[in-house]
């Protein structure tokens, strides 16, 4: 297994991420990839792949009061290709963020994301992501997904995990890094 690593994060990845995790995949024969995609763009770039994909979004008012990042028109495209659309409250954010922005200070699952940021923002997103969707009943329980994350826009690191319910989050198991910036 090889791990490729990317000179700068950010979308130009993310063309190279498609390949590297669709090879991946066959590899491991996964056939669930968990995306995160704010507008669906990114979620697009694996339609047709052979793939089930999980569409994971920011939750709505994440981009101000009321805003939805993914317009209904793309939501519907998506949905009817097959694709699970998940938006939600953030599994790291929620209360806590809250609690943070409006008092200030630091809580377990803002001290969580930050430990996991150190191997990248599109990692943490990634591992957030599967167990939000998990939760959600969008993957099965005990089962091995790809989850591709990103950098702002686009994707730049992928990983293969199982992801537990956030209620016994810590048993969550990565078992590789696919691809990731420095």
């Amino acid at each position: 297994m090889e791990v490729h690593y990317f000179e700068k994060p950010g979308s130009e990845n993310s063309s190279e991420v498609v390949r590297l995790t669709l090879k991946r995949a066959r590899e491991l024969e996964i056939s669930t990839f968990v995306v995160a995609s704010n507008s669906g763009a990114t979620a697009e770039l694996f339609l047709d792949q052979g793939v089930q994909v999980v569409c994971v979004t920011h939750h709505v008012g994440f981009a101000g009061p009321g805003v939805d990042e993914m317009d209904k028109e793309r939501r519907n495209s998506l949905e009817e290709r097959g694709v699970k659309v998940l938006t939600t409250t953030h599994l790291f954010a929620g209360i806590d963020r809250a609690l943070r922005l409006q008092n200030g200070g630091l809580y377990p699952a803002e001290i969580v994301a930050q430990t996991l940021r150190l191997f990248g923002p599109g990692v943490k997103v990634g591992i957030e992501c599967s167990v939000m969707a998990l939760d959600a009943g969008l993957i099965e329980f005990g089962e091995k997904v790809i989850a591709i994350g990103g950098t702002g826009r686009g994707a730049d690191s992928a990983i293969v995990l199982t992801p537990n319910h956030s209620n016994s989050f810590f048993k969550t198991k990565v078992h590789e890094i696919i691809c990731k910036p420095f």
